[in-house]
């Protein structure tokens, strides 16, 4: 088994595996909607993989990372999705994904990782609900699934507001200078978002919960 940067040749194979582990409608959940337009971090998208019978490469899990703003003037990561191919949840290659990727996370200089998960995993790997509660989520989400993590200790300190999303300049303005710009701006997203967490399709969360709420 293999970790490695995602490739544009993984394409549909990770669609296939999202689609498996979370259902066709994970679209409209709210993370989902957080991520509309915006490209997720290249440096952070990781996928595993392995080798079939015949010697052919199988992709059996993928985790991604994108940009977010919290309360309008602090840059973090959005977890997820992260899925893992059902024949291999029982193996630790969840939390394998989760501990390499963060870990890149740090030396890239990212100071905040928030998800939507289940907090019983997810705190073996740092994250907590003390440094979101005075954040909030453009659409309902179960609280105690909110967490948050400092790469960088204190990074979480008073900091308050709604999850925003990045979406491209072009997209708020017409001006062709704006336009022409490669320029990423950070806003809320809409008031509209709805549905909960696509971060724990591994062997840790049951797929009651997931069924439920979590996708």
């Amino acid at each position: 088994m293999n970790i490695t940067l995602e490739l544009p040749s993984h394409a549909g194979a990770i669609e296939q595996l999202l689609d498996s582990s979370f259902g066709p409608k994970r679209h409209t959940k709210t993370v989902y909607r957080l991520r509309k337009g915006v490209a997720p971090v290249p440096d952070l998208c990781f996928v595993a993989t392995d080798t079939d019978s015949d010697g052919n490469e199988k992709l059996i899990g993928t985790i991604r990372y994108w940009p977010i703003m919290l309360g309008g003037n602090t840059p973090a990561l959005l977890l997820g999705p992260i899925a893992i191919d059902e024949a291999h949840r029982s193996e630790g290659l969840g939390g394998k994904m989760i501990r390499h990727s963060l870990a890149k996370a740090a030396e890239q200089g990212h100071k905040i990782v928030i998800l939507v998960g289940d907090a019983p995993y997810y705190v073996r790997f740092g994250f907590a609900r003390d440094g979101v509660l005075g954040l909030s989520l453009p659409g309902p989400v179960d609280p105690a699934r909110f967490l948050g993590l400092e790469l960088v200790e204190g990074a979480l300190s008073g900091v308050t507001g709604t999850v925003g999303r990045a979406v491209p300049a072009k997209a708020r303005s017409a001006k062709p200078a704006r336009q022409a710009a490669a320029v990423t701006m950070l806003l809320p997203a809409t008031p509209a978002m709805a549905g909960d967490s696509d971060v724990a399709a591994t062997s840790m969360v049951s797929r009651r919960r997931t069924r439920r709420a979590a996708r």
